[in-house]
């Protein structure tokens, strides 16, 4: 073995300059598999996270007949006395926020310029509207106890022409399926670096939209985060209820899921591509070595050496372009990996389709990917020096000897 190692190196060392570039070729293309790896983790699990800080959380517990595509006000399809249930949720041990919210769709009027938005009541003190007070751009946060003050996003603000302290009308559906006009002050305009959610999506109090709704002591929804993920269906077993229905972060963020099951799926197909490529400049480099040492191969065969050796000798200069290209690809692949995990690649407002993606998507390339990608990328290349490595033992002696003249 020691033998063969050493033939295939010196044998690699002839051509160094081809030999690198294969190589090199192999570092490519692993390089673009991580980052590729990287992005589409980051963007489709980055947008399930997104999903459940700002809108679904882990777990949500509604009344039976809530249906959320028509977010109905009408009082039996609510959650009577919110703040109980949720103090009740709130105490069990693995449930680390439990928050009522009351939905309801409005238009936001400024002069000539009008648009459509998603109402939404909190209770401003609740640790899940971190990501609203942390995004603050301008202004203040809202107070429990606001009657006049509301939360628009960055880009409805720019939308309107608004900032912190201005005014505008808001019309908002009620309970009884009257229309409810009223004059707000932007208390204050946040982002949370996705543009489809804050540029649709206005907060304020809980018992103000309550109020305005004309649904006192009722929500939409209790918005529940879990201090472990993995509790989730255990919790939710525990939640059940003749009177209430209960939804998992997988059962309101099932397109994101499937779009991320589709998206492994085509993946896979552009993984075999680029190491498609790649494979064929491994087998041209070996084909090439295999014709320049037809006499070689014929004087080691005459003198004894089997077809399998030399089959052997030739996987073996395969496997060390594999190594080789698989330890200049890491360190490529890394850096550029490393670079957009954390600046990210700026897509802007691609609009709401279902899926909440970030305006700046940030790789995420997890070790067991990585260690998918090296192992895929060791076997393609080794599969590829395989012809090679026939055609040179299966060559003849005689006709090996008389082809290198």
């Amino acid at each position: 073995m020691n033998q063969i190692l050493s033939m295939a190196f010196r044998d690699l060392g002839r051509n160094r300059r081809r030999s690198f570039f294969s190589a090199l070729a192999v570092s490519m293309g692993l390089a673009m598999l991580m980052l590729l790896a990287g992005f589409l983790n980051g963007e489709l699990g980055g947008a399930v996270d997104t999903a459940i800080r700002l809108q679904s959380g882990h777990l949500q517990v509604r009344a039976n007949n809530y249906d959320e595509n028509k977010t109905s006000m009408k009082w039996e399809d609510l959650i009577e006395n919110p703040d109980q249930v949720a103090a009740k949720i709130a105490a069990l041990a693995p449930v680390s926020i439990a928050s009522p919210r009351l939905f309801a769709s409005g238009i936001a009027v400024v002069g000539d310029r009008s648009a459509g938005v998603r109402v939404t009541g909190i209770d401003p003190a609740s640790a899940a509207n971190n990501p609203y007070r942390e995004g603050i751009v301008s202004g203040t946060f809202l107070t429990a106890d606001d009657n006049s003050g509301i939360l628009l996003g960055q880009p409805l603000a720019e939308k309107l022409g608004l900032k912190a302290g201005d005014s505008f009308s808001l019309s908002v559906n009620t309970s009884n399926g009257d229309v409810d006009e009223q004059s707000f002050i932007v208390r204050g305009i946040y982002t949370t670096g996705t543009s489809s959610f804050d540029g649709a999506t206005v907060f304020m109090p809980l018992a103000k939209a309550q109020a305005i709704t004309q649904t006192q002591k009722h929500a939409s929804t209790i918005f529940i985060l879990l201090k472990d993920k993995d509790q989730t269906d255990a919790v939710a077993a525990a939640l059940k209820s003749p009177n209430l229905q209960v939804l998992t972060w997988k059962d309101m963020n099932a397109l994101t899921l499937q779009t991320e099951d589709l998206s492994n799926s085509y993946m896979i197909f552009f993984y075999l591509i680029i190491l498609g490529i790649t494979a064929t400049v491994i087998v041209n480099t070996l084909i090439m070595a295999v014709f320049e040492r037809t006499r070689e191969i014929g004087v080691l065969m005459a003198i004894g050496m089997k077809g399998r050796r030399i089959m052997a000798m030739f996987l073996t200069e395969s496997a060390l372009l594999a190594v080789g290209g698989i330890l200049i690809g890491l360190v490529l692949g890394g850096l550029v990996v490393a670079y957009f995990t954390y600046v990210g690649f700026h897509i802007g407002n691609v609009g709401y389709t279902g899926v909440l993606l970030s305006d700046t998507i940030h790789a995420n390339l997890t070790l067991g990917a990585l260690i998918n990608l090296l192992i895929m990328t060791f076997v393609i290349t080794l599969l590829a020096g395989l012809y090679p490595a026939w055609m040179a033992s299966h060559m003849q002696p005689v006709e090996a000897l008389h082809g290198g003249k």
